[in-house]
């Protein structure tokens, strides 16, 4: 899938890889669209300068079972460093959601995205909407969907060598 091209003539020529690759496009802008409003939720309720996050933690933490994983993930880890997992949380999806939208470094933020992923369920901040955007993350991260649509493609050929853009 990585030699597709936005000619009509190659489309017709390829009607399955492209609508693949145009389905697989829609994905990707509607994942970062759930990174978009992630960001503006928290920035427009102020978790990047109130204790917001540590009262969810606390709140979580009181509904698990003592000594579980997620337990002491949140009374080790995730409680003692509300505020500057609340900035990468924060910036973490703006960032995100920039690289998807433009097409920049798509796989390194996927990559990001899954980290995140997997560090909310770690806080037992699972539900069922997680597995399937942590497939999708893994997808991303496999198919060059920058090169499809985005910077990644031109960034590729300035700077071949570099992983960032692969």
């Amino acid at each position: 899938m990585g030699d597709f091209e936005w000619k009509a003539a190659w489309m017709r020529q390829h009607p399955l890889k492209s609508a693949g690759v145009i389905l697989f496009l829609m994905g990707r802008y509607l994942f970062a669209a759930f990174f978009v409003y992630g960001f503006w939720h928290k920035l427009v309720k102020g978790w990047l300068w109130t204790d917001l996050m540590e009262g969810f933690f606390r709140l979580r933490l009181s509904e698990l079972e003592a000594g579980s994983f997620q337990a002491l993930y949140l009374e080790y880890f995730a409680i003692p460093l509300a505020m500057p997992i609340a900035w990468i949380v924060t910036v973490g999806e703006l960032i995100i959601a920039l690289g998807l939208i433009t097409g920049t470094a798509v796989r390194l933020n996927a990559a990001f995205a899954l980290f995140m992923f997997i560090n909310f369920a770690a806080g037992a901040y699972y539900n069922l909407t997680l597995p399937p955007f942590m497939v999708f993350a893994l997808l991303m991260m496999l198919l060059p969907s920058g090169h499809w649509l985005g910077i990644d493609r031109k960034l590729h050929r300035t700077y071949p060598e570099s992983i960032w853009f692969k």
